[in-house]
């Protein structure tokens, strides 16, 4: 008999165990932050990873203002929007953005990285981001990662 020593398990909603992790944006590269902590969003660091459920962590970024961008990203890059009326296509920079609402460029490449359905609405509801170095989290007591240790 030809038996496999394993077996997939699928984990249950309740019996998912979340971690809240607090990731520090300063110097860091946008997409590779992004990358990192859509995958830890999503759970698929973890052994019981369930596609169709929500098993990831929550995550705190501080310090969002002070990512990078590389090359010429920062003047080049164009973040579109539009407003629903006719001409009101409007286009903005990493630049200026960063200096009107600085979680926006990271909220923005972190959310495009997630699925695009009810799941991924769900699993973008456990990011938290913040501008500079204080959260609001302190009572959950956010265990700090280094991304470049994840892989």
């Amino acid at each position: 008999m030809n038996t496999l020593s394993y077996k997939t398990e699928s984990v249950a909603k309740e019996a998912v165990k979340k971690e809240w992790l607090l990731i520090d944006a300063e110097g860091e590269i946008l997409g590779r932050l992004a990358s990192v902590t859509a995958k830890l969003l999503r759970g698929k660091h973890k052994t019981n990873y369930t596609p169709h459920i929500d098993c990831g962590d929550n995550i705190v970024i501080i310090n969002a203002e002070k990512i990078r961008l590389t090359g010429k990203k920062m003047t080049d890059k164009q973040y579109v929007r539009y407003t629903g009326y006719p001409g009101g296509q409007r286009f903005t920079t990493p630049k200026e953005l960063l200096a009107k609402k600085p979680i926006a460029v990271v909220e923005h490449a972190v959310r495009g990285m997630l699925p695009k359905n009810k799941l991924g609405d769900a699993i973008y509801r456990n990011l938290y981001v913040y501008a500079g170095a204080e959260h609001k989290q302190q009572a959950q007591k956010p265990r700090l990662i280094n991304i470049k240790d994840i892989k």
